[in-house]
Formats: C-alpha cells, sequence, structure tokens
C-alpha cells in the first residue's frame, strides 16, 4: 500500500509535481525511496549511494513522513541544517498536506545564553572594538525578540565571530538547573521542541556528540527516535573520531585561570590571593608548553606521545600543572555553592582535569598516568591500547589530542535493534565498493545499493589530465601547473574553483595566478581561502560568474555552484592525507601489524571518495557543463589510479590540452 502512495506521489501528476515547476519523474529517486521505505519498514541498515541529481532529499524524506515514525535527520553541516528545516521539510509538508512536527536541533554553542549574555555586558574587561559593542547591542536586542536564540537568524553578525563564543554557553560552563534564566533558556526550549517532533533535524557533529555523551552515560541530549537518516553520510568517520576524542588546550586551562580569578575576586575575595592561584596556573602552562619546544621543529608540528621529545621534562611540566590545577578545584570545591560564577568554574576545572587524566593514560610502552586525584569521579575505564594520542605545537598554544583507532565498535553499537538506519551521499563506495566505509562504522550487516547521477557527463563534461606536468613532488610543480591553468582559465567564461591538496598550495598558486594576471591584464577577481569567510567568499564567487577561486579542505565538498558560475575545476594533486596525520600513521601502523596493506586499505580509498567529492563540484544540473582538470598524472600512470578515475563521474577523458580548449569553445558557441 505504501509503495504504492510513494508511487502516486512522485508520478508526473503526483502533488509533488504540483508544487514544483518543470518538474519531472526520475526513476532513480523513486527506486531510492523505495528501498527507503523497505529500510524504515524492516527495521534495516541502508547505505545509498547517489549520484547528483537524484534527489535524494525528497527520496528520504517522503518515506520518513509517511511512516509516521518518529525521525532523526542529521546532516553534514549547519548551513544544509538550515536548508532542510527552512526549505525542503515545509515545501513537503505543504505539498503533501500531512501535519508533519518539524524541529531544529543544534549544538548549544548556536544558541544565546542569557546568563552569558549579562555576564559579559557586565564584564570590566570590554570589548576589542567599537563593532564589537555594536555587535553586543544587536544580540541582546535579539536576544529579546528572537523564539529560536538561534544564531544563523542574525545575519549581521558572523557566525564565526569570537563575540559568539563569549554570550553562548558550553556544557561546561552551563549552570544547569541553577541558571537564574531557566525558564527562558533557548537550549532547553529547542529540547524540548525537539521531544515533542516527529522529525527532528540535526547534524552530524551534535549527533556524535550525543554519542560520546552517552558513552559517559549521559542520555539527555537528543530524543529516541525509530528511524535515522544520515544525509551526507561520508563524513561520519571523520566527525566520529574527533568527537569520541578528547581535545585539551592550553587556552582552555588560561581560560580557567582568568575564569577562576575573576570569580574569586568577586565572590569570594580574601579567602587566598585569586591572582596568585590564577598565576601560578599560568606559569605552569608556560612552562609546559616551554618543555615541548622541540615538538615545533617536527613534521606538523605534531608528536605522538611515545614519541615526545624530553619526555621526562615533559612528564615533570605536566605533572606541575596539574598540581596547581587540583589546588584550584580543592579551592573552588569549597566556595562553589557560594556563587554560580565560583560553581562554574568549578565545573570547568573537574572536566578539564578529567581530560588531561584520560590523555595521560599509561600506554605499551610503560609511561604511567598522573593520578586522576578530585577528577576520578568523572572518569570512565579507557582502552588505552585503542586511542592515538598526540601533542600539536601552535604559535600561542599547545594542545593535547586522543582519538579513537578505530570507531567501528562504538559507532555501530549505538543503535537500538528497533530503529532503521540511512545512510547516503554521493560518495560512499570505490567504484561501488563498500568495503571501505562500512569497515569504518562497524555496520556489517547493512544493505548498500548505488543509484548513478542521471546526468549525461560524456556530453556535459571533460577531464583533462595533462601528460606534460612534473611529479606532484617537484619544486617546479605549483608553477607548471598555473601555466597549464592559465590558456583555460583565459577561455572560460565562467567561474573557476582551484582546488588544493594543502593550504601552502593555496597561498602559492594563488600567487602565482595573481602574478600572471597582473602580467597578461586579466582583470578576473581572484579569491582565495582564508582571506574572508567561507560563507563569504562562496556568496562572492556564485553572484560573481567569472571569479577565480583557489581553496583546499572545506572547499572539496557542500559547494552547490549551478550554471556558468562555475565551468572549470582544477584540482592540483591527488587527495592523500598527509602522512603526518597522526590517527592515519596509528591506523596504517596497526594494519602492517596484523599483515594488511594500508595503501589498499585506507590511503587509496580516502583519496579515492575525496577526488569524487571534488570532481562532484564542475556538474550540478542537467544543463551544467564545463572541464575537470586533474594535475597529478598518477591518476594515469600508476596502476592504482584506474581504481580512481573509475570512482569518477564518466566524465569524456583527454590529455591533449587542446582538447580541452577546442571543449570551451564548442559549448560556449551552443550557448
Amino acid at each position: 500500500m505504501l509503495t504504492q502512495e510513494l508511487d502516486e506521489i512522485f508520478a508526473e501528476g503526483g502533488p509533488l509535481a504540483e508544487s514544483v515547476q518543470q518538474y519531472h519523474l526520475r526513476m532513480g529517486q523513486l527506486e531510492l525511496a523505495r528501498s527507503i521505505h523497505k529500510a524504515i519498514t524492516d527495521h534495516e541498515i541502508l547505505i545509498a549511494e547517489a549520484g547528483t541529481g537524484t534527489g535524494k532529499t525528497w527520496a528520504y524524506l517522503v518515506p520518513v513522513f509517511l511512516s509516521g515514525a518518529k525521525a532523526l535527520v542529521s546532516t553534514g553541516t549547519r548551513t544544509l541544517q538550515d536548508q532542510l528545516f527552512r526549505r525542503d521539510l515545509p515545501h513537503l509538508r505543504k505539498a503533501l498536506g500531512l501535519p508533519v512536527q518539524v524541529a531544529l536541533l543544534k549544538g548549544r554553542g548556536n544558541y544565546v545564553c542569557h546568563y552569558h549574555l549579562e555576564r559579559t555586558e557586565q564584564d570590566n574587561r570590554g570589548f576589542a572594538s567599537r563593532r564589537e559593542v555594536a555587535w553586543m547591542r544587536e544580540i541582546q536586542r535579539f536576544s529579546e525578540v528572537s523564539s529560536s536564540g538561534d544564531k544563523s537568524e542574525l545575519a549581521s553578525i558572523p557566525e564565526d565571530a569570537e563575540i559568539w563564543s563569549r554570550v553562548t554557553s558550553t556544557r561546561e560552563n552551563c549552570l544547569g538547573q541553577d541558571c537564574p534564566y531557566v525558564g527562558d533558556c533557548f537550549v532547553l526550549k529547542a529540547r524540548r521542541k525537539a521531544q515533542e517532533a516527529d522529525v527532528v533535524v540535526v547534524n552530524h557533529a551534535l549527533f556524535m556528540a550525543d554519542l560520546a555523551l552517552r558513552e559517559e552515560g549521559i542520555t539527555d541530549l537528543l530524543p529516541a527516535v525509530d528511524t535515522v537518516v544520515f544525509d551526507e553520510a561520508h563524513q561520519l568517520p571523520d566527525v566520529a573520531t574527533r568527537f569520541l576524542g578528547t581535545s585539551v588546550s592550553l587556552h582552555h586551562l588560561l581560560d580557567l585561570a582568568k575564569q577562576t580569578e575573576v570569580a574569586g575576586l568577586g565572590h569570594a575575595r580574601g579567602v587566598v590571593d585569586w591572582t596568585a592561584v590564577a598565576g601560578a596556573l599560568e606559569q605552569a602552562c608556560r612552562d609546559l608548553r616551554l618543555a615541548t619546544a622541540e615538538v615545533a621543529r617536527m613534521p606538523g608540528a605534531r608528536a605522538t606521545f611515545e614519541m615526545i621529545p624530553e619526555a621526562e621534562a615533559f612528564d615533570e611540566a605536566l605533572e606541575v600543572l596539574l598540581e596547581k590545577l587540583d589546588k584550584i578545584i580543592k579551592l573552588l570545591e569549597m566556595l562553589a555553592e557560594k556563587h554560580p560564577d565560583l560553581g562554574a568554574a568549578h565545573k570547568q576545572a573537574l572536566l578539564l582535569r578529567a581530560r588531561l587524566f584520560l590523555w595521560s593514560q599509561p600506554d605499551r610502552q610503560g609511561r604511567h598516568a598522573l593520578a586522576p586525584d578530585t577528577a576520578s569521579a568523572e572518569l570512565k575505564e579507557s582502552a588505552a591500547d585503542e586511542m592515538v594520542r598526540w601533542v600539536e605545537h601552535t604559535q600561542t598554544s599547545l594542545r593535547f589530542h586522543s582519538a579513537p583507532l578505530s570507531v567501528a565498535k562504538i559507532f555501530s553499537r549505538y543503535r537500538e535493534p528497533h530503529q532503521a538506519w540511512v545512510l547516503t551521499s554521493a560518495t560512499l563506495s570505490v567504484h561501488g565498493n563498500f568495503a571501505h566505509f562500512v569497515h569504518q562504522l562497524g555496520l556489517w550487516q547493512a544493505r548498500t545499493e548505488v543509484w548513478p547521477s542521471p546526468f549525461d557527463y560524456p556530453q556535459q563534461g571533460l577531464m583533462f589530465v595533462p601528460n606534460s606536468l612534473p611529479a606532484p613532488s617537484s619544486p617546479q610543480f605549483n608553477e607548471q601547473f598555473v601555466n597549464l591553468l592559465m590558456p583555460l582559465i583565459k577561455q572560460a567564461k565562467g567561474g573557476v574553483l582551484v582546488l588544493c591538496t594543502t593550504l601552502r598550495s593555496v597561498e602559492r598558486i594563488a600567487e602565482l595566478l595573481q602574478e600572471r594576471f597582473e602580467d597578461e591584464g586579466i582583470t578576473r577577481p581572484l579569491l582565495r581561502q582564508g582571506e574572508r569567510s567561507r560563507r563569504v567568499l562562496l556568496e562572492e564567487f556564485r553572484n560573481g560568474h567569472n571569479m577565480v577561486l583557489v581553496g583546499s579542505a572545506s572547499f572539496w565538498e557542500g559547494i552547490d555552484v549551478p550554471g556558468d558560475a562555475l565551468t572549470l575545476v582544477a584540482i592540483d594533486k591527488l587527495p592523500f592525507a598527509p602522512p603526518d596525520d597522526p590517527v592515519l600513521e596509528a591506523r596504517i601502523n596497526a594494519c602492517r601489524e596484523r599483515g594488511g596493506n594500508p595503501f589498499m586499505e585506507y590511503q587509496l580509498p580516502d583519496a579515492a571518495i575525496a577526488l569524487k567529492q571534488g570532481a562532484g563540484r564542475l556538474i550540478r544540473t542537467e544543463q551544467d557543463w564545463g572541464v575537470l582538470v586533474v594535475g597529478d598524472s598518477r591518476i594515469v600512470d600508476k596502476p592504482y589510479g584506474k581504481l580512481l578515475w573509475r570512482g569518477l563521474p564518466p566524465f569524456s577523458r583527454t590529455r591533449d590540452p587542446q582538447r580541452a580548449l577546442a571543449f570551451f569553445q564548442e559549448r560556449q558557441n551552443e550557448e
């Protein structure tokens, strides 16, 4: 019965067709919807790769609506989350005439906190600029009229502005039921709406934060549901790795020192010399950073726990820091009930102490943990051998990271037996093989299916792999790559997206392009990652139609620029993960120890999926066309290259630069 209803909804004369101009039935979309309906009905795990243009959003939303089951939809980004909640869900609800209640739920850092807003207003440290003062007034007015408190609704203030961190809360500094504004709390209101809704839209970061909290026995973040849909599911392994580990920065400890000093002087003056207590922790932080100075000269300015230079001096400095932290904890414990600010500082100190203890757990090499002392109540058993730990030395701080060697066991056991899980994306397999993705998440019982894109890729796109460039490791590569691109950039009337594998390459290639533009009198605007926020750069790029944008990792996916605003995508090198990544290095070593082939099991599949994401930026609609340039000839010359290019959309292919230029001329003449 429901299958028949699906057919009627997606039919040429159905409710979807009536709600959208120029609608036409796509069999891939209907088949995907049927498969998702089956997964929901049979409580299955479905991994569905749906090529660009399949229409996967409606393909999963329609069965979810019709099922009547409470559902969670998790998206890859907050931007996609907002789009789904504000555009797709209301449209579909109206088209189908179904009284489905929907709710949007984000991490607490997205909602204005009345308590911290008031504290910031009263903070005698003031503001960094007049602009911050103006922003503060805007946020104050917004908090008085907004029903959600969601900062994305206040578009006049950038989402990455530092002021937001001062007027929102974290789990560590939230006062909970002790907050004087608990009745007005935007976070609690959003969670109550989520509990009452039929469909709740979250993002992967919040889903994984909930998973991590459940590992600690906390279960009040996300509501219980019958169906979970993961859109852009290819991001899940990386997000899970990040959220199921820990990260502590000396910045956190320095902020705690300041927080303790302000709270102590404000509400417990005379009990102790708060400036001296805070100063002792600050000095211990500086000494620890000094003890790790050699790490700054290591690849990536990182060192795994086992490879920290002068380990004895490091351990001693860390022990002194923890002693100072323990002193603060004991002081705050006695005074925590005197004022909420003292209680919040105590809670934050306990959490940081617990995280540092977990990070310092003993390992197979025999180095020992530093005793947990007062933080032990917040700890859980940790399988140290399964965690990767490293320190990262930055220009201004030192960070302690840990991550699970594998997220498979934790992720897969999170699913309730009665739940249906649907994981969908355009990039989940390596040439139709899902083994890598399934292995990463431990979803061995999943059903896997592929729906190819309906686009005519051989006609719409051309992939050009030059045979004239030096090896990617050559010092001349960037310059030669730019030389190759220049005729194509001059020929292309639409926008140009240059995707690089490193930030260093972004800077160098952008510099070289700028020099060539100036030398040859080319007036096309050149945008580069880092000069403005990603959101601002993309808006400018979409609206410009003839711009050149040079970007790295975050620009390889989640960019939808249809039409002539993008007709040339150029990828400098194959996106193999950097060898100095501590988690990848540990996984490679573990693979070797069990006799596996880490290149084929980890590095190549990851690169194939990333490459498919980058290439997917070019053709977004049935009318799009363009040229994809891959400057790394290993995709053709190496035996493994076949796995990479076969996994890409079936563009026409050439190694002749003249053929690429002719493609532009032919398509532009047609228009």
